[in-house]
């Protein structure tokens, strides 16, 4: 071989590190956590939307760097009610909040913080030593982070200001440094998910999510919790083709109007563009036959709770 010729050595990614943490992400309905996780994972993993709670069930978005492996769990926002439907996504939170390995407070600092962060505060308060602040949304026009910053002192005086992070999940900016505080405090590990997997949710449950989410962003507040999304009948037609029959179902006659629209131009627009967002995820095409139900007082069935918060 003369001394001109090039060897062209196979480039090998440099493996993730040795640690591992299982972490879950509370904070209130719309403080930003479905949009750090998606920012955090670089994939949507959770449904981001201007209408609060839209998260349901506890979401896992897998993060794997050189410094090891962060698997976080999205759970519902935690708000102050006494409805069953409300009672039900606060205790998935508190139930990860138990189990994890470490906790990320997402707080907004564009909002007052009213009796419903002093419950949460209150919450997470007896697990300071496994806690992470992130202060969210600085990019807003209406931010201050100072104010959340004292509030945490206030709630939480006994952590270490190099667990307060200031962050825009939006932007992109300080989600490194969250992640950071993360490694600093996991320990080393097995890994519990290959270093390809950046969420562990199956597809029927994924193509679900999308659908609602595009029906919300849709509807905006006309109904959004008032519905749910049934995947009737799901089929890999050819090699890469996924066909599915779903169904948005909502609590009354009078609202299934509203989800059609004028000229069935609602549903329509619903489903076109989740075929799109389920395009973008899938290495697949995926189609989608959408229909409307009415499945009359469904937020106080237990069978239907069960099946969908979980």
């Amino acid at each position: 071989m003369s001394e001109t010729e090039i060897i062209e050595e196979e480039y090998v990614p440099e493996p993730a590190g040795p640690k591992t943490a299982l972490v879950s992400i509370v904070g209130r309905p719309s403080a930003g956590k479905s949009t750090f996780l998606n920012t955090a994972t670089q994939e949507t993993v959770s449904i981001v939307s201007a209408v609060p709670q839209t998260t349901r069930n506890a979401i896992r978005g897998i993060v794997n760097t050189s410094m090891g492996q962060l698997v976080f769990v999205d759970t519902p926002g935690l708000h102050l009610s006494e409805k069953k439907f409300n009672l039900k996504l606060t205790a998935i939170a508190e139930e990860n909040i138990k189990d994890s390995d470490e906790i990320l407070y997402v707080l907004d600092s564009t909002r007052d913080h009213t009796d419903e962060e002093e419950m949460i505060a209150k919450l997470v308060a007896p697990f300071t030593k496994k806690l992470v602040v992130a202060i969210n949304k600085i990019e807003a026009p209406l931010a201050k982070p100072e104010n959340s910053r004292a509030f945490v002192h206030r709630t939480l005086p006994d952590l270490p200001d190099s667990r307060i992070v200031e962050m825009s999940a939006k932007e992109d900016k300080g989600v490194n440094d969250v992640l950071t505080a993360l490694y600093d405090m996991a320990e080393e590990a097995p890994h519990l998910y290959p270093e390809e997997y950046y969420t562990d949710q199956e597809v029927e449950f994924r193509i679900a999510e999308i659908i609602r989410g595009e029906a919300i962003n849709r509807l905006e507040q006309e109904l959004p919790h008032a519905i749910y999304v049934n995947i009737k009948q799901m089929e890999m037609a050819k090699a890469n083709l996924l066909k599915v029959r779903a169904e948005i179902c909502v609590e009354r006659d009078s609202q299934k109007g509203i989800v059609i629209g004028k000229g069935a131009q609602m549903i329509k627009t619903i489903r076109v563009e989740s075929i799109k967002t389920a395009r973008k995820i899938f290495p697949y095409r995926v189609d989608i036959e959408l229909n409307v139900a009415v499945d009359k007082n469904w937020r106080q069935k237990d069978h239907v709770l069960n099946k969908l918060v979980k």
